[in-house]
């Protein structure tokens, strides 16, 4: 619990607020959450700047698999779900391009 005090004294008890802030001076990919998942997941990321998107999800020898993001995309915090439920247990590394910023990750779907 959290005590909330008015300017007028008076006070009252509220459940605690969780929020979350992320910085947006810079491009980022985030690693995708959970970490392991059955059978989809999220991906996020970070624009600096309004910029053109493709994220990506690739096979371990490098083939795409999937295209989850292709698009003029305004500056901030996006995310995606990305349902693997087609796809055998494995590790799949996703890829961000957005302007000249690339970044890959890898992420581990288990069945």
């Amino acid at each position: 619990m959290k005590k909330q005090i008015d300017f007028n004294g008076y006070y009252n008890f509220s459940d605690i607020v969780e929020i979350d802030v992320r910085s947006i001076d810079n491009f980022a990919l985030e690693q995708n959450y959970p970490s392991t998942f059955i059978p989809s997941a999220l991906i996020g990321y970070v624009l600096k700047e309004k910029s053109s998107v493709r994220l990506s999800v690739h096979n371990i020898i490098g083939e795409e698999l999937a295209v989850l993001v292709y698009e003029e995309q305004d500056k901030g915090y996006h995310s995606v779900n990305f349902n693997a439920s087609n796809l055998p247990s494995g590790v799949y590394p996703y890829k961000l391009q957005a302007g000249d910023f690339t970044s890959m990750k890898k992420m581990i779907l288990m069945k």
